[in-house]
């Protein structure tokens, strides 16, 4: 049976062999661990083995472990990635404890993480979450949202927007997953040209990964590919 460290190890294969097979430049793909129900110990041996960007979805599951892992942290310049919705009570933390939140959908909630970002960290990476199909039960903004967004974020001091995010509905099909990703990136491109600078696509996970490469993303959210089946949650 293939361990944690193995399918590290041919995860990262896999992405370099894609970058290759989509002319994609070799190291600009990125994988972002998400550990969200995996242990502290898991996350240690996935950081001892060279992965330096975890990501969590559950602010009350991420801090123990957050703390738990400090001290690699700062030795081996860790970056906890906040990747799931996000509810006013809980910006304070999350501005407090992660150097990136992909999930940023709406004014408020990028106005409270910028005025609570302690001013000894550096600025707060943000990317705006797009919900691409319209799913009813999907956070994000519609891309014609975006600009309006995008804007009023770079205008926040403690906030640096990096890019786009989204989570497409499921398809096993290798060109159907390739269509809202296109999309995203067409969106990304049209921002960029109005002179936005962004430079991350956060998009694909184990089942999509390949067509997200394909199509530009940045950053890969990887879990199942890389832990194993998820723990059930009790």
């Amino acid at each position: 049976m293939e361990n944690p460290d193995q399918r590290f190890q041919q995860l990262r294969a896999h992405i370099a062999d894609a970058e290759q097979r989509y002319s994609r430049t070799p190291g600009s793909v990125h994988l972002l661990a998400v550990s969200k129900t995996h242990s502290a110990e898991k996350i240690r041996a996935l950081i001892n083995a060279g992965q330096l960007y975890i990501g969590e979805s559950y602010l009350q599951e991420a801090l123990p472990k957050i703390s738990q892992l400090a001290d690699l942290t700062s030795v081996r310049g860790v970056q906890w990635h906040f990747i799931g919705p996000i509810q006013s009570n809980k910006t304070k933390d999350i501005a407090e404890n992660f150097s990136w939140v992909h999930t940023v959908d709406r004014d408020k909630i990028a106005q409270r993480l910028n005025n609570q970002r302690p001013e000894n960290m550096p600025v707060l990476n943000v990317c705006l979450q797009v919900n691409i199909d319209g799913e009813p039960s999907k956070s994000g903004i519609t891309i014609p949202e975006l600009p309006e967004l995008a804007k009023n974020v770079m205008s926040l001091p403690r906030l640096k927007l990096r890019g786009l995010m989204t989570i497409p509905a499921r398809s096993q099909n290798f060109e159907k997953q390739r269509l809202p990703f296109k999309q995203l990136r067409l969106a990304f491109e049209e921002l960029n040209k109005n002179g936005m600078g962004l430079d991350t696509l956060s998009m694909g996970m184990s089942n999509d990964m390949e067509a997200a490469i394909a199509e530009g993303a940045t950053i890969i959210r990887i879990g199942t590919a890389l832990f194993g089946t998820r723990p059930p949650i009790t």
